[in-house]
């Protein structure tokens, strides 16, 4: 059984769409797809719009996205290792063979973890647009030199998978698609990368809705440091520092989007900066609904 988890949030146009995309979608395996949500709203519009018993609901009770998807887990598990869970969001939605690619990754026994490839709605014309491109070729690259090398790296909220049975949770105060991973690889599973199963992001378009979206996923991250300090980064100040240097000279076709690049290194040292001040301030990483709105990450709704 596959269990597809989508977690939203009062957006049920878009979620519609996300669920619509994996019921298209042809396998053999028996599936079935649970949306988490804390608004009744939602739910009552799946039901007035999909008639299908293979899409199910789950009343978010409102203490964060790894609360839900803990009590998914426990409430789903099962002895079969060929079991799966998938976890994606309400406000994308994937490829018509992303599916088909996953379950093909883990046919090697020994992949725990399968990550999709992100990619950006926005067009590269605009600044905002031109950093979301930007900054998902970084990380396409990054993960498939480090799947190919059999390395670890950090997987994608927007689309990632796992076997059921292996894990029965997870700690509340990190991001989950950094810390699960290395929860597999602790156990000696492989994490794979599969650019094949593509999921579609809307990205900020705006200073403030960036700043907001990216300080709090760096907070998440950050706190990686106390509850797994042995964990190789991925994703940190350094890294980007590292391998950042390359495509700022290689990346930009003209003379705007060389601005552009220009502007996102500065506005990435500062987002690092505002959230280690935060994090110094003791503001800490909440995994709560996103509780700073991004409305202009919202596609249909």
């Amino acid at each position: 059984m596959i269990n597809i988890i989508i977690t939203s949030y009062n957006e049920p146009k878009a979620t519609l769409r996300a669920v619509k995309t994996f019921l298209d979608q042809k396998i053999k395996e028996d599936f079935k797809i649970i949306v988490v949500d804390p608004f009744q709203e939602t739910e009552d519009f799946l039901k007035k719009n999909i008639k299908d018993k293979r899409v199910n609901f789950f009343l978010d009770p409102g203490e964060g996205k790894s609360y839900a998807l803990n009590l998914l887990f426990q409430e789903n598990f099962s002895e079969n290792k060929n079991d799966l869970f998938i976890l994606t969001d309400g406000d994308v939605y994937v490829s018509e063979n992303s599916l088909n690619e996953i379950i093909k990754a883990f046919k090697a026994k020994e992949v725990g973890c399968v990550a999709g490839k992100p990619t950006t709605l926005d067009s590269k014309k605009t600044k905002y647009g031109f950093w979301s491109h930007f900054a998902f070729e970084g990380i396409h690259q990054a993960r498939k030199k480090l799947s190919e090398n059999k390395k670890f790296f950090e997987c994608s909220g927007y689309l990632f998978a796992i076997r059921n049975s292996v894990l029965f949770d997870f700690p509340l105060e990190s991001s989950e698609d950094s810390i699960i991973p290395y929860l597999f690889w602790e156990k000696g599973y492989k994490i794979k990368y599969v650019p094949e199963a593509e999921v579609y992001v809307k990205n900020p378009d705006n200073w403030k809705d960036w700043l907001n979206q990216k300080v709090r996923n760096i907070k998440g991250h950050e706190n990686l440091n106390k509850i797994a300090p042995n964990m190789p980064r991925t994703k940190s100040l350094f890294n980007e520092i590292k391998h950042g240097w390359n495509f700022l000279f290689f990346y930009p076709k003209n003379i705007q989007e060389l601005f552009w690049t220009i502007q996102l290194y500065f506005a990435r040292l500062y987002l690092y900066f505002k959230a280690f001040k935060e994090l110094r301030l003791n503001k800490k990483y909440s995994d709560g609904w996103r509780e700073t709105e991004i409305n202009s990450t919202k596609p249909l709704d």
